[in-house]
């Protein structure tokens, strides 16, 4: 099904925070205000590695206005957070291993003020070598940047003999690939409103990915309770990954703590690209062989990855890379290295696509060159090696099993942008076009071994309204709109019976992290289980008010109805009256994981193939995206609106990984401190406009649903535009962003006429 409003059926529906969102009107955490509150700053390294001699506060402390000044002396308890590693300081003690280390917070009665007390403070370094890439790292003599040394973590896969089956391939592409540092470039940057009640309960209101982890980090550096922090934490101007590691949640804790008067953090951009995690730089090495018919025979890895100055999920990164870098092919001989390094570079860490985006570039990379060896047609080389149903994933793994890959590879075969490739008409003899194409399959959920708690809960309130309790947040991606519309098209609710709470960690059930492509997996499955039951609970009561048996009554809009007929029977809020007792059903499990023991292994994946049609600009080098035709195969489609919009806001992401977007850091600095030469792409550079066709079908007694698609469209372009340019230009791309000065060409008519 191709997804737009017209081929939606009636299921194309108004997003219920669309308006306010686009109308501005909506307010993000970040844009809350309280009476009386303090504004709260965070003195950062001025070096990207240095020893700290000495912190002198005492001017800073004395200026009038400033209520906290607050170094490491003053946290009372666990200096330090991470997710899976705790290794990052909240406030550095006596090394600074990047420009975004925290020194000391501050919090004033105005910005002005508060500046002022940063510039107060007096910090003595001493300055430390820095390390500014893996490779350097990984030097013997090299800077040991933490105590077990210089490698965050290494990863290893292979069966058969990779090495010694090169000797029986017929063809052999050896290439090394190379991604950049992206931003998330959110609307909203990291911040957030916190207080106190006077009696020793903290409240946060800041954007986060995963509220309850929040807290319970939290609650070890603060020595308190979690029962004792209050989190709220949607909705959320983008995240992509970004925010699911703590930012400036500590810090605006200690200092509400501190002065017991509210504090307000709100990163200003640069902050915000010093501070805040950005995609894994990787360096790909691959060596690929096939055999005289095509077929893949021996595929040798190695990955290099810059996880910048502390772990968070680097360690996780490098798994989904050493995972994904096999790609959706059967390959019988396989040999993948990796290896995390600490460097004195920005923090990756969590970015949509997980690894994906880099490993898929590179292994989609080698397909076409693979093809291009043989002299094969490259779509034709990928159906050859393909994975079918029945066969395991990249790790010999068991998995949920469909027919995605070849779905999604035939709906590319027949589209008219492939079958017409060779066609295109060039508007100026330096314009060329050309067509380029990708494959892919994209874990989803955490993976074996990690934690990967589901579940939900539903309730009648006091008031009528069905209530949908999920640990959830709102990032921008339609959680709210596609749970909605789960419980009208399952329950049958009118929209108005509804309450949606999310991101309380008060009253929300632990649902796991709004992460990995799993949410509305998630919602879809935990509704699936819930839907019998609470809708028992509710008929029951309606037959005890009624005197009807609940055989002939059903949910529907508004209320309880006869099964046959037009009659209401009873109201929602009726029934929410009729007892004191509480009408509500819990679900906790697992997300579906596979057996193999082997951390971090996926268990269900979705496939998409992508078709990218793009403009050369042969006299000044530059790429431009005129058309894009996602095939996604993923299971049945939540809510089309937002399946549309995951995809867009994907491809877009991907744009920019292929063609503008790299947070350059030389010695350990950044180079762009805005996004006014960090280059996103804009509405323009997305308004060629892009197909997207929803393949539902899942296979005969299949239990989980709906796969995500939060991810599978940022990693799948990048690939088919580096495959058109090779089309138009003659040139390999190996290296991201594309560089416009190693595309320029003198068309014919220009050499000519300059010759004379």
């Amino acid at each position: 099904m191709l997804l737009n409003r017209e081929t939606s059926g009636g299921r194309w529906r108004i997003r219920p925070d669309g308006p306010a969102k686009v109308s501005g009107g909506l307010a993000y955490l970040t844009d809350m205000t309280m009476s009386g509150m303090l504004h709260g700053f965070v003195l950062r390294s001025e070096h990207p590695h240095a020893r700290i001699i000495s912190i002198n506060t005492d001017e800073a402390k004395q200026i009038s206005g400033v209520h906290a000044v607050l170094t490491h002396l003053d946290i009372p308890g666990f200096n330090g957070f991470g997710i899976a590693n705790p290794d990052q300081p909240v406030l550095c003690s006596d090394t600074v291993r990047y420009i975004g280390d925290a020194v000391a917070c501050v919090a004033a009665d105005s910005p002005e003020i508060a500046r002022a007390a940063l510039k107060a403070i007096k910090v003595q370094y001493e300055p430390l070598p820095v390390v500014d890439s893996p490779e350097a790292a990984l030097k013997s003599g090299a800077p040991k940047l933490h105590p077990n040394g210089n490698v965050l973590h290494t990863t290893a896969y292979s069966k058969g003999d990779a090495e010694g089956s090169f000797a029986e391939c017929a063809s052999i592409v050896e290439e090394t690939y190379d991604t950049p540092r992206q931003m998330h470039a959110y609307m909203e940057t990291e911040g957030g409103l916190f207080l106190t009640d006077g009696e020793g309960r903290l409240t946060v209101y800041s954007p986060t990915q995963h509220g309850l982890k929040d807290r319970m980090q939290l609650a070890l550096i603060l020595d308190m309770p979690e029962s004792d922090i209050h989190v709220l934490s949607s909705p959320i101007g983008g995240s992509f990954g970004g925010k699911d590691e703590l930012n400036v949640q500590p810090y605006g804790a200690l200092l509400a703590i501190q002065t017991g008067r509210p504090v307000k953090i709100h990163n200003s951009r640069w902050e915000s690209v010093r501070a805040g995690l950005k995609k894994h730089p990787m360096r790909i090495a691959m060596k690929t062989g096939i055999d005289e018919s095509g077929r893949l025979i021996a595929h040798q890895v190695s990955i290099i990855a810059d996880t910048g100055a502390y772990s968070t999920l680097g360690a996780e990164v490098l798994n989904f890379a050493t995972e994904h870098v096999i790609g959706p092919y059967r390959i019988d001989n396989v040999d993948v290295k990796g290896v995390s390094v600490f460097t004195n570079n920005g923090v990756s860490g969590e970015f949509r696509g997980f690894g994906g985006s880099q490993t898929i570039f590179a292994m989609e990379g080698q397909m076409d060159r693979l093809a291009a060896a043989v002299g094969m047609d490259p779509w034709e080389l990928r159906r050859i090696n393909l994975r079918m149903t029945g066969d395991p994933g990249p790790f010999g793994q068991a998995i949920a099993q469909t027919d995605g890959a070849l779905q999604v590879w035939e709906a590319v075969r027949k589209h008219p942008l492939w079958t017409e490739r060779r066609s295109t008409a060039p508007q100026a003899p330096w314009l060329k076009e050309a067509v380029g194409a990708a494959i892919a399959m994209h874990g989803a959920g955490l993976g074996y071994g990690m934690p990967d708690t589901a579940g939900g809960r539903l309730r009648l309130a006091a008031d009528g309204k069905i209530e949908a309790l999920f640990g959830y947040e709102e990032v921008g991606q339609g959680l709210i709109a596609s749970l909605s519309q789960m419980l009208i098209e399952r329950f049958g609710f009118a929209e108005e019976d509804l309450r949606i709470i999310i991101g309380d960690s008060d009253v929300v059930p632990d649902s796991g992290s709004t992460t990995a492509s799993r949410a509305t997996s998630m919602m879809w499955q935990t509704l699936q289980r819930l839907e019998a039951p609470f809708a028992a609970k509710l008929l029951r009561r309606a037959s005890q008010l009624s005197g009807l048996r609940e055989e002939e009554l059903r949910l529907g809009e508004g209320g309880i109805w006869r099964q046959e007929g037009s009659e209401r029977i009873a109201r929602y809020e009726e029934l929410a009256r009729a007892s004191a007792e509480e009408l509500s059903c819990d679900t906790t499990f697992l997300y579906p994981a596979t057996s193999m023991k082997r951390i971090g292994a996926h268990f269900i994946y979705t496939y998409s193939a992508a078709i990218a049609r793009i403009e050369l600009n042969t006299l000044t080098g530059r790429v431009k995206v005129l058309q894009q035709y996602h095939a996604v195969a993923a299971g049945p489609v939540a809510n089309p609106q937002g399946y549309l919009g995951q995809i867009e806001g994907g491809s877009s992401m991907s744009v920019g990984f292929a063609l503008t977007e790299d947070a350059m850091m030389e010695k350990g600095l950044y180079a762009a401190r805005n996004l006014d030469t960090y280059l996103v792409p804009s509405i323009r550079d997305m308004s060629g406009g892009i197909e997207v066709e929803a393949i539902e079908e899942l296979p005969e007694g299949d239990e989980y649903g709906p796969r995500g698609v939060g991810e599978i469209g940022s990693v799948i372009v990048a690939p088919a535009i580096a495959a058109a340019i090779r089309e138009a230009s003659g040139k390999w791309v190996a290296q991201l962003p594309v560089r416009p000065e190693e595309l320029q060409q003198t068309p014919p008519f220009i050499a000519k006429a300059v010759n004379g």
